[in-house]
């Protein structure tokens, strides 16, 4: 399992140009599910477990990985799924990195790397539910892939903090905001909730879409209606993950039209590392935020606020 993972960090040219990796797996039955490839550190058959008494129980335990205490989460539980049963020591488990903060995914099985564009990946099919785990869905081999909406599972898990601290936001800011707009692109419902609350309470108005297609068409027929996006919106706030087309090239194609150009744009993402700041400048966005703190988002609204009003 170690040669799937070898060439990982060569893997970086991908972004930008539309397209991804996924690492694909098993759960409990014969489903294929996929996880994007920056996200994962390694995968490795599955360590001696310590239960930890009195912890969330999709948390099968705690292994103690190169001198880091991780905790091992059971993936088919965390999405409503019966727990893996078997000897888990004959699972395996996916190391990775969300939101700046490490974890391992229990999966029965893994099977191969697949190299894709965002194009194929889709939103869920109408009709999934509210209470669905899935951010997208693609096709490999003519078998359908499930990609688990991960956010939604780690804030079911281990819930942070969606407050704003007191002070960050004062009443004078607060007051220019209520006029203002944020455009907000986002394919996790549970991330564009948490963006929208965050967002609200510094005062903005919210306009929060699904993936970057859905906001690239929404720019362009506000051009086409004669507006310009910097002046309807004080910033646009994006994932950089999504369906139909990822923030990296969202934010190339503004960057090339010179009627929305200038719009203010902030990737914000749970992908992590020096890798995105280098990316952020070659596709032209203004600033880069890992997921989610709910300060330094509002931060970077009211700092917005005070350099244009």
């Amino acid at each position: 399992m170690a040669g799937v993972m070898d060439s990982v960090n060569q893997r970086t040219q991908l972004v930008g140009q539309n397209r991804l990796e996924l690492l694909l797996f098993r759960l409990n039955g014969a489903q294929l599910y996929g996880i994007n490839v920056f996200k994962v550190r390694e995968v490795l058959q599955c360590p001696a477990l310590t239960v930890l008494p009195k912890s969330h129980p999709v948390v099968r335990g705690v292994a103690n990985i190169r001198g880091a205490t991780i905790p091992i989460l059971d993936l088919s539980m965390a999405t409503g799924l019966p727990g893996l049963q078997e000897d888990i020591r004959n699972s395996f488990v996916i190391i990775t990195e969300y939101n700046t903060k490490t974890q391992g995914f229990l999966v029965h099985s893994v099977e191969r790397i697949v190299n894709m564009n965002w194009e194929e990946i889709h939103p869920p099919p109408k009709g999934t539910g509210r209470d669905h785990y899935l951010t997208a869905v693609t096709r490999v081999d003519n078998r359908m892939v499930e990609i688990i909406d991960v956010e939604k599972v780690l804030a079911e898990v281990a819930p942070s903090s969606e407050s704003v601290s007191v002070g960050v936001v004062d009443q004078e800011v607060h007051s220019k905001a209520v006029s203002l707009r944020v455009l907000t692109v986002d394919d996790s419902s549970v991330a564009r909730k948490q963006v929208s609350r965050c967002l609200q309470t510094v005062g903005v108005e919210v306009i929060a879409l699904n993936d970057g297609r859905q906001a690239l068409d929404y720019l362009r027929k506000l051009v086409d209606d004669g507006k310009r996006p910097e002046e309807e919106f004080l910033m646009m706030i994006s994932d950089i993950e999504m369906p139909e087309m990822d923030g990296y090239t969202l934010t190339a194609a503004i960057r090339s039209d010179p009627r929305m150009q200038q719009l203010h744009i902030v990737l914000h993402t749970s992908l992590s590392g020096v890798f995105n700041q280098a990316m952020v400048k070659k596709v032209g966005a203004d600033d880069f935020l890992a997921k989610f703190r709910p300060d330094d988002l509002a931060q970077r609204v009211v700092d917005r606020i005070k350099a244009t009003h």
